[in-house]
């Protein structure tokens, strides 16, 4: 699966488990007048024999569900959440893959269930959800570092990179989403409020967008409080999965997390050298592109995003609709501001086992707690040169858009 569908599945997916989260409070609600409570458990189709599903669910183990004759078995359409939209449909016609809703009376073990009612979305329904907000959150969309907040007009600027700024406009019918503060996964943020944002907050919006891509009134909004370190690895601790890295900000050491969720990545020192000059010299990198014919936004000739195959529109997307998809095709924000995280997207994949000690990274992590360990969003090595012509404002390149973890084991592990 391309980077482009893994983190498309994350976003698609989470909307997936609210909306049959809606659905269980509703039916909930409507099954406490009728009797007793039912056990509920919403996931992803890993198996299916005669009667018989294993249901993986977006957390624990897996459960074994048993379809009682006479049980009720819906289908509803990704975005839908009200029932009466839903349509009749047969067990023989579930599949592999599929999400649903199962409601019943709990087994004899704690991983089993008898299914009285089941409400099903077709995986084939999600994945043509996933191409299609995709698409919309690469045309209508952008986002980057909060840098003013203006809480009369319930607007938001972010900072896209050194040379472009976005105003984000919300109003009473902008949808807002809030990442968890311990967690790297989508599936686990959580309905938010514009009061939630603060100045160095990462933010991704869709929206309409000013025709030149400075403006941007939301319908929905996406941010989370993550943290920013650019320094050198100290220790590796390939068993426990974790690195120690001396931030060269805080001069502190900080132990990271390297998860299956986390995305790591290796910057060619080509690239490496053409982002460093753009940060020195955003000016100057902008007239020099201008002159070769290229923006440097963009990735393209002259471009610090990347050259030749890395530029045009082969975006990554992100974490159907994903906000990782960032403001445009290429890369581009509002014609010709770049979106560093699709650059990341198309680099070369890393393990722990090819980092090294005294090796300069650049990471975005859950923000932690106290002394506690932080765990890895975005990693990406191959950095040297950034962090040393502008230490300030080098992890701030990076997004914590990875959006991993999605439901179903579709977005796996980056």
């Amino acid at each position: 699966m391309t980077q482009k569908m893994r983190l498309a599945f994350a976003l698609v997916a989470g909307v997936v488990v609210a909306q049959l989260l809606l659905i269980t409070t509703s039916a909930a609600a409507a099954q406490e007048t009728q009797g007793p409570a039912v056990a509920r458990k919403a996931g992803t189709v890993k198996s299916i024999q005669g009667n018989a599903i294993t249901l993986k669910p977006d957390s624990g183990a897996d459960v074994n569900v048993t379809v009682q004759d006479g049980a009720k078995l819906m289908r509803i359409a990704p975005g839908q959440t009200d029932l009466k939209q839903a349509v009749p449909m047969t067990l023989q016609e579930v599949q592999v893959g599929d999400r649903m809703l199962v409601r019943g009376k709990a087994g004899d073990s704690p991983d089993s269930l008898q299914a009285s009612s089941i409400i099903v979305m077709k995986g084939s329904d999600v994945t043509q959800k996933q191409q299609k907000d995709m698409q919309d959150w690469q045309k209508r969309g952008s986002g980057g570092i909060v840098t003013a907040i203006d809480a009369a007009s319930s607007a938001v600027t972010v900072s896209v990179n050194p040379t472009l700024s976005v105003k984000v406009k919300t109003g009473k019918d902008t949808e807002f989403l809030r990442y968890a503060p311990t967690s790297v996964k989508f599936t686990d943020a959580q309905k938010g409020t514009f009061d939630q944002i603060k100045v160095g907050d990462q933010l991704r919006a869709r929206g309409a967008k000013s025709e030149d891509g400075k403006e941007l009134t939301a319908e929905e909004v996406i941010s989370g409080t993550f943290r920013n370190i650019a320094g050198t690895i100290t220790s590796i601790d390939a068993a426990a999965g974790t690195i120690v890295v001396k931030d060269v900000l805080s001069k502190k050491s900080v132990t990271v997390k390297l998860t299956p969720d986390s995305q790591m990545r290796k910057l060619p020192a080509q690239l490496a050298q053409r982002i460093a000059f753009f940060l020195k010299a955003p000016d100057a990198a902008q007239a020099a592109a201008a002159r070769s014919g290229g923006a440097p936004a963009a990735g393209g000739t002259g471009s610090p995003a990347g050259g030749g195959q890395m530029g045009g529109g082969q975006t990554p997307g992100a974490q159907g609709g994903a906000p990782g998809a960032g403001a445009g095709g290429g890369g581009r924000a509002g014609g010709g501001a770049p979106d560093f995280q699709q650059v990341i997207g198309r680099l070369p994949a890393v393990t722990i086992a090819d980092l090294q000690k005294d090796e300069a990274v650049m990471i975005v992590s859950t923000p932690g707690t106290g002394g506690a360990e932080v765990s890895a969003i975005t990693l990406l090595s191959g950095v040297e040169p950034i962090i040393t012509a502008s230490p300030s404002n080098a992890a701030a390149l990076l997004s914590g858009w990875n959006l991993n973890g999605a439901p179903g084991g579709d977005a796996g592990a980056q």
